[in-house]
């Protein structure tokens, strides 16, 4: 898509994109919902237990979207048409279901809530991936009024309070998993294997980040880590929208409206920050913690992947998937490493800062191998 195109389509289509974009909020407040529900219903400890639930949550997520729709999206031999995949659904609703009967039960939420968000993972990029936006506005907004239905029932100290914010995921999925005119392309199984390796590589890190942090700092700064990594995930939504866009083609229209979003979600984040609406939402966990710091340079981290995405989306459509892998392997070891050097230091402001610098590098490193890449295609074109 083309800034060049016709002023009414170009409009129609950058509108279109910011109410897709704004829906990616509903992805975004789930966790949020869970750890602010958690703070209402279970122990300190029990807590920790979900902190750390939800980044592996996060992580099954990526997983699923990686076999499920990025596979695809990067096969450059064939269609890269996607769609939700019925299996899934029917596990959400099981997973749901579970939760919704088991009641507040720190086990059943710790399994059932990885298959529950690969379900909002997949079924948010098939909507972006194949522009099913009237489909997946309906949907953001079964998941929105879900999870303020069960944070509201947490405030009040309700032991149902989950049952909402499940049911909500368990309606969008439903919505997001009827049935489309196309088929899903067959993935190339090299590519497949290719894109669910460096996924795996690269999105084991916060789990096992957020482990070490429960291990070494205890259950409230564990709490804290996933609220404020939750928090600044609203920066993820236009970033992950913009990736599944440059997968499919490059488009400086999809870039500039989630390079806006992003400084919109940042003054929106720390006009919330200066209200007190955090220490709210979150309880003791965060109104008892200095968390200024440590949420501006969670922000910085996440806004510097707008840096990273587009040279890593180009190579992904140039089909380049053992190299990325490679270079997401070096990139988490990096992250991994500058983290850990961060809580080595005791105090999570310094594991955010570690993040970030690795953030950082990684789009230098991302774009100069892309040059690198372009120089060597435009030397055998012109031999």
């Amino acid at each position: 898509m083309s800034l060049e195109a016709p002023a009414p389509m170009r409009l129609r289509r950058a509108t279109m994109s910011a109410i897709t974009l704004l829906g990616g909020v509903s992805l975004a407040v789930i966790p949020a919902a869970t750890v602010s529900i958690a703070s209402r219903l279970f122990t300190s400890a029990e807590q920790g237990v979900i902190a750390v639930a939800v980044t592996v949550a996060t992580f099954a997520g990526q997983l699923a979207f990686a076999v499920i729709v990025e596979s695809r999206l990067s096969s450059a031999g064939t269609d890269r048409r996607v769609v939700f995949p019925l299996w899934l659904a029917a596990a959400s609703v099981v997973a749901g279901t579970a939760i919704v009967v088991a009641g507040p039960n720190v086990v059943a939420l710790a399994v059932g809530l990885p298959v529950l968000v690969a379900a909002l993972e997949v079924g948010r990029g098939v909507s972006v991936a194949e522009r099913l936006d009237r489909r997946e506005i309906w949907a953001s907004l079964l998941v929105g009024l879900g999870a303020l239905a069960g944070v509201l029932a947490g405030f009040a100290g309700q032991s149902w309070a989950l049952a909402p914010l499940v049911a909500g995921i368990v309606a969008a999925t439903v919505v997001r998993c009827m049935p489309v005119e196309h088929r899903a392309s067959r993935p190339e199984p090299r590519v497949m294997g290719w894109v669910v390796a460096d996924t795996a590589i690269t999105g084991a890190v916060y789990p096992l980040l957020n482990a070490m942090i429960l291990a070494f700092l205890g259950p409230a700064e564990a709490v804290l880590f996933a609220a404020i990594s939750t928090v600044s995930g609203l920066l993820a939504i236009p970033l992950n929208f913009m990736r599944l866009r440059l997968l499919k083609e490059h488009s400086t229209l999809d870039i500039v409206v989630s390079a806006g979003a992003v400084v919109a979600a940042v003054v929106a984040l720390l006009i919330a920050e200066a209200l007190g609406l955090f220490g709210f939402l979150f309880g003791d966990a965060w109104s008892q913690s200095a968390t200024l710091l440590p949420l501006l340079l969670a922000c910085a981290w996440r806004a510097a992947s707008l840096a990273t995405t587009i040279p890593f989306a180009a190579l992904r459509r140039r089909g380049e998937v053992a190299l990325l892998t490679g270079l997401r392997a070096i990139v988490s070891v990096l992250t991994f490493a500058l983290a850990a050097a961060g809580l080595a230091v005791g105090s999570l402001w310094a594991v955010f800062a570690g993040l970030l610098v690795a953030e950082l590098a990684s789009a230098l490193i991302y774009e100069f191998a892309r040059r690198r890449r372009v120089a060597r295609s435009a030397v055998a074109g012109a031999g």
